[in-house]
């Protein structure tokens, strides 16, 4: 058998992958979202599929919420796994709790509205990046021919993005190995049938 410290100690191959999957997520959105309503030109149904698009993120964030409680409780993912409750940061879990505890509909509508343009982008946001997106594309729609040459920047902005990610993809095998090398060198082999279970 190999050395299961060796497994944790390649965790970082995993983190890594996600992180820079997670970096692309809101410039991707941004870009794709500005440059279709740019495309659209008629305001009144951009103005419709905006509010449809709002709705429908809501919508299906709270139905993936609500089926990921329900598959939490019937089959209890993590169950069998060996993980020593007391050993874990509770740290990790306090801003998530505590702000469960404080947002009611009023403070997460308003929530929704970034700081600064940045902002919602540094923060990862995805509403916020949705609601800048929307806004920046409404925008464009109005400033006519100079806007159809902005929507064109924001089109190939798009497809650096798009092609950062083709090239960040390629490294899938090694962040699936980092992490699964992590699961086995600190939970042992079990833990990949339990995975496999719950997948």
């Amino acid at each position: 058998m190999g050395d299961p410290q060796l497994g944790v100690q390649l965790k970082p191959l995993g983190d890594g992958f996600i992180a820079l999957i997670k970096m692309m997520i809101a410039p991707v959105i941004f870009c794709t979202i500005v440059h279709s309503i740019a495309s659209m030109g008629d305001l009144k149904k951009i103005g419709r599929v905006g509010v449809k698009t709002l709705f429908y993120f809501e919508a299906v964030s709270t139905l993936a919420l609500a089926i990921g409680l329900i598959v939490g409780k019937v089959m209890q993912p993590g169950k069998g796994f060996n993980i020593d409750v007391a050993s874990l940061d509770p740290k990790a879990v306090a801003t998530y709790v505590g702000r469960a505890k404080e947002e009611g509909i009023v403070s997460h509508l308003l929530g929704i509205i970034p700081d600064t343009f940045i902002g919602a982008f540094a923060r990862g946001d995805l509403l916020q990046v949705l609601l800048v997106s929307i806004l920046t594309g409404f925008a464009i729609t109005r400033m006519g021919p100079l806007g159809e040459r902005v929507a064109g920047a924001v089109d190939a902005a798009a497809r650096v993005f798009f092609g950062i990610i083709r090239i960040v993809v390629r490294a899938a095998p090694i962040g699936a190995f980092g992490a699964m090398a992590f699961t086995i060198g600190a939970q042992g082999l079990g833990a990949l049938v339990k995975l496999g279970e719950l997948v």
